[in-house]
C-alpha cells in the first residue's frame, strides 16, 4: 500500500487503485488503511467522509461506498459491520507505517552513533514522507496527517544529514543536500543550520559554514528578536577557531 503521495494499492498482485469508487472511495480507502488496527465506526466513516455536515443520506452513500469497496478489494478485506476494519493480512507493507518504523530505528541507531546502520532508514522515511499525503484534498484526518508526515520528514533529513556527516567521505554530499533541504523546509529550527555548518567545516569550507551561522544570526533577530541557541554559539565559536 502506497498512500503517501499517489496512491497505489497492490492486493493479491493485482493493482486495484483505480478499481476504487471515485474520490470519496478513496478517501474512505485511505482512511480504513491508516486505520487499519483497529475497527472504525459508521459514524467515524461519516465523519471522515463529510466532516462539515453530512449530507442527508449519508448512512445509505456509506454503505453504497462499502459495497463497492468490497467489490474492488474482495469480500474478506473488510470485516464487521456497524463498525469496520479493514484486513490486509500480517505481510502488508503500508508506506505510511514503513516510514514511521524507519523513522525509529535510524533514531536509535544515531543514539548508539551507528552512522552506516542509521543511514538507510533515515532515507527511507525521508523519501516516503516527502510525497505528502493525498494532495488537494481539504479534511480535517487530512490536514493531522499531512502536519505529522512534515514533521516526519523533517526528522528523516536531520537524521540523514547527521548519519551522512558521521559516514564521511562521498556522503558528505548527502549530508549537505539533506542539510540545506532542513534550513529551506524549517528555517527557525537551528538543528540544520547546525549540521549544515558542520557539514561545511568538515568539506573544508570553514568560511562558508561561518556564514551559514551569520545568515542565521540575522534570521532570528530580524524575525524573532533573539540570538542562536547555545549549542549554536558554541559551534560558531569552535569554527572562528
Amino acid at each position: 500500500m502506497q498512500i503517501c503521495g499517489r496512491v497505489v494499492a497492490v492486493l493479491d498482485g493485482r493493482r486495484v487503485e483505480e478499481t476504487l469508487p471515485g474520490r470519496q472511495g478513496r478517501l474512505l480507502f485511505t482512511y480504513l488503511v491508516v486505520h487499519r488496527l483497529r475497527p472504525s465506526t459508521r459514524d467515524e466513516l461519516i465523519d471522515a467522509l463529510w466532516p462539515q455536515k453530512p449530507p442527508p443520506g449519508a448512512e445509505t452513500s456509506l454503505s453504497a461506498l462499502l459495497s463497492k469497496l468490497r467489490t474492488a478489494l474482495g469480500a474478506n478485506r473488510l470485516t464487521g459491520r456497524s463498525s469496520l476494519r479493514l484486513d490486509l493480512g500480517d505481510d502488508a507493507w503500508v508506506d505510511l507505517e514503513a516510514a514511521t518504523e524507519a523513522l525509529h530505528r535510524a533514531e536509535a541507531a544515531v543514539a548508539r552513533q551507528a552512522w552506516v546502520e542509521a543511514w538507510g532508514p533515515a532515507r527511507a522515511a525521508q523519501h516516503i514522507a516527502r510525497r505528502g499525503f493525498l494532495p488537494g484534498e481539504d479534511v480535517p484526518w487530512i490536514d493531522e496527517m499531512r502536519r505529522s508526515l512534515e514533521q516526519t520528514h523533517l526528522r528523516a533529513l536531520e537524521l540523514a544529514a547527521t548519519a551522512s556527516l558521521g559516514v564521511g567521505g562521498s556522503e558528505l554530499d548527502t549530508a549537505e543536500r539533506a542539510a540545506r533541504a532542513l534550513v529551506k523546509e524549517a528555517p527557525y529550527k537551528e538543528s540544520g543550520h547546525r549540521l549544515l555548518m558542520q557539514t561545511l567545516a568538515a568539506r573544508g569550507n570553514t568560511a562558508e559554514a561561518v556564514q551559514v551561522y551569520e545568515t542565521l544570526r540575522r534570521l532570528l533577530r530580524d524575525e524573532l528578536g533573539v540570538a542562536p541557541s547555545a549549542p549554536t554559539q558554541a559551534l560558531h565559536r569552535e569554527l572562528i577557531r
